[in-house]
């Protein structure tokens, strides 16, 4: 607890007063309608993040028809690998999910760099489980950007962080899958 007394406390309500009057300016508000006024920018910045994430997820999913034509077929089963700049982990689940979809029969791995971190995915359809397992995808290339990964046979996850190194590891899975699909 602390206490203030005589001309110390006159000083301390100044500038608590200065404080709320800066804060009020900011917020081009009153000064007692502060607190109405935070919890009306941070509701606001709430709906811009979803706002923000539904763009994100469109995005990516346009995205999907550019890739389509990226399909190379490696021993009769169709790869798709890509690299994408700034796209979140969320937002390449759902990517992944929808080319499995509409190649039916496929090996995918997806990387992205945000900042100096590179986020990997790695799906293999159902079918083609017996033959490629996705965790092993991806730690292949995990593996030449300083970093690990790990998941299920359709579906793992996976990053680094050397960057640099990222072109060279994801050429490196046609060369894996040709090798595997023998």
């Amino acid at each position: 607890m602390e206490a203030v007394a005589s001309l110390s406390a006159l000083d301390y309500v100044q500038k608590l007063c200065s404080e709320l009057r800066n804060s009020a300016d900011l917020l081009k508000s009153e000064m007692f309608t502060v607190t109405e006024k935070v919890h009306q920018n941070l509701e606001h910045n709430r709906e811009l993040e979803h706002e923000n994430a539904a763009l994100k997820e469109k995005l990516a999913l346009s995205a999907v028809s550019g890739l389509m034509s990226s399909v190379v077929e490696i021993n009769g089963v169709k790869t798709l690998t890509a690299t994408f700049e700034g796209v979140e982990v969320k937002e390449m689940r759902t990517t992944l999910d929808d080319l499995k979809n509409r190649l039916k029969s496929a090996v995918i791995v997806l990387a992205s760099v945000v900042g100096d971190k590179v986020f990997l995915i790695s799906g293999v359809t159902k079918d083609l489980t017996a033959k490629v397992k996705a965790g092993d995808l991806v730690n292949l290339v995990a593996k030449q950007i300083d970093g690990k990964g790990g998941g299920r046979p359709d579906m793992a996850q996976g990053g680094g962080t050397n960057v640099a190194n990222l072109p060279k590891a994801m050429e490196s899975v046609a060369l894996w899958l040709e090798e595997r699909l023998a």
